[in-house]
């Protein structure tokens, strides 16, 4: 009951910060571009000619992964930058002080805390991420093979990020965990990406970046799963066998073992919160 108390003040808190009211900005002049450019397939005229509607909803199943890593992105700042100040900030200002004097376990108002953030960014990479499909929809008439399983991938990789933010907010100031967060999704996507261009020319060892880059820290592992789910089956065939170096092409599903790993992780890193959140001085 208390923890869900202070989930409810955390989703009310985090709606009065400006961080909120950019990522709404920022989302709305997405989709509003997105839209037009999307508009714009049918009939373009190109070096082979003009483009058709099936052509059209080809690329646009292409173009949707990189829109879609923009929503991520947008909900990984917003998440993170959300989380530092939501503990740290509140140890550091002592208005935890306030709420820990009572007989109120620590591990309640963390887990409080980390469902009222987790209800946000999911809520918004599911509303978004379904007002952009309805966009492309709307423009091309394309529609993803699996955007329900996508969406959820999306909201489990913001979760990831999220988990990770409360974790360094526990040991850092409120800036630098955000800024090392969204620094560690970047890296991790980055990795991603050598590992892609290391498997399409046969580098085994460069390949491996990105394995590891995905077992270490999931969010790109559980983007490239969402990717799968948003894009068009018959754009891995026309990309041919270099598809593996394409940042916005995934060939293949997540594994029932991957979601496990990624599930592992999470608990294992709210833990770690836990216990230092615990041992901090308040």
């Amino acid at each position: 009951m208390i923890a869900l108390t202070i989930a409810g003040l955390t989703l009310r808190e985090a709606f009065r910060r400006r961080v909120v009211w950019a990522l709404l900005v920022l989302t709305v002049v997405l989709l509003v571009l997105s839209g037009w450019g999307f508009s714009k397939l049918i009939g373009l005229d190109t070096d082979l000619g003009t483009m058709t509607s099936g052509e059209a909803r080809l690329v646009a199943s292409v173009l949707l992964n990189l829109i879609m890593f923009g929503f991520s992105l947008i909900a990984a700042i917003g998440t993170a930058f959300l989380a530092g100040p939501t503990l740290s900030g509140e140890v550091e200002s002592g208005q935890a002080l306030a709420i820990l004097a009572r007989p109120v376990r620590r591990s309640s108002v963390l887990l409080g805390k980390w469902l009222g953030l987790l209800t946000f960014g999911c809520g918004y990479v599911a509303l978004a991420g379904l007002a952009q499909l309805l966009v492309v929809r709307w423009a091309v008439g394309y529609w993803p093979p699996a955007p329900a399983t996508g969406l959820l991938l999306l909201a489990a990789e913001t979760v990831v990020l999220l988990t990770l933010a409360l974790l360094l907010s526990s040991v850092v100031s409120p800036m630098a965990s955000g800024i090392i967060a969204v620094g560690l999704f970047g890296a991790t996507w980055v990795a991603g990406v050598v590992g892609g261009i290391g498997g399409a020319l046969g580098n085994e060892g460069v390949e491996r970046v990105g394995t590891v880059s995905r077992v270490i820290l999931p969010t790109d592992g559980l983007w490239r799963g969402a990717m799968n789910a948003f894009q068009d089956p018959f754009a891995l065939a026309q990309m041919g066998q270099g598809e593996a170096g394409f940042p916005f092409l995934a060939d293949a599903p997540l594994t029932a073992a991957y979601l496990g790993w990624a599930a592992v992780w999470i608990a294992v890193v709210w833990g770690l919160t836990a216990l230092s959140f615990q041992r901090r001085d308040i």
